[in-house]
């Protein structure tokens, strides 16, 4: 039984998305740059030829990376989700012990993560050890920089 990829409603219209325009745009596009290129003769030397290969190469596995993971997709909707523990979609905000500095991150699907962004991924050291806490707990985490240890200030489910 394959396993299936947790993801909010945002993060499986992006897929989607990326996807469409993969078939719709990208694909098109590089199919026709093989044929112009061919027309120039000799495919061997061809540098165009060989990096409209190398690039259908590339559309290709995305295309079907994409389906593997829209067709396992557990698309969860956040907004039906409520409680004070933190679960999958919890926007939580933390504060750093040793610098005070506060950060809000909301926890989604490893394809939707970007930290910089405040989204982190259910599968990071720090959402693993978050998962099952409330407001008010502290939690320590061990990432690949070192120990760190937060306050969890609020939990929400936006």
């Amino acid at each position: 039984m394959e396993k299936k990829i947790p993801m909010t409603e945002k993060g499986y219209q992006r897929l989607q998305e990326e996807m469409r325009h993969l078939k719709n745009v990208e694909r098109p596009a590089v199919i026709k740059a093989i044929s112009d290129a061919r027309e120039h003769g000799d495919l061997s030397e061809n540098a165009e030829y060989h990096a409209a290969k190398e690039r259908q190469s590339f559309i290709e596995g995305r295309l079907a990376e994409l389906e593997d993971k829209i067709s396992r997709a557990d698309v969860i909707d956040v907004s039906k989700i409520s409680g004070e523990e933190i679960k999958f979609g919890a926007s939580v905000t933390l504060q750093d012990e040793d610098t005070d500095e506060i950060n809000t991150y909301q926890i989604v699907g490893s394809d939707e993560a970007d930290v910089r962004q405040g989204f982190l991924s259910i599968t990071s050291p720090l959402a693993r050890a978050l998962i099952g806490k409330k407001a008010s707990d502290g939690v320590e985490v061990t990432t690949p920089n070192g120990s760190k240890a937060y306050n969890i200030k609020e939990v929400k489910y936006v």
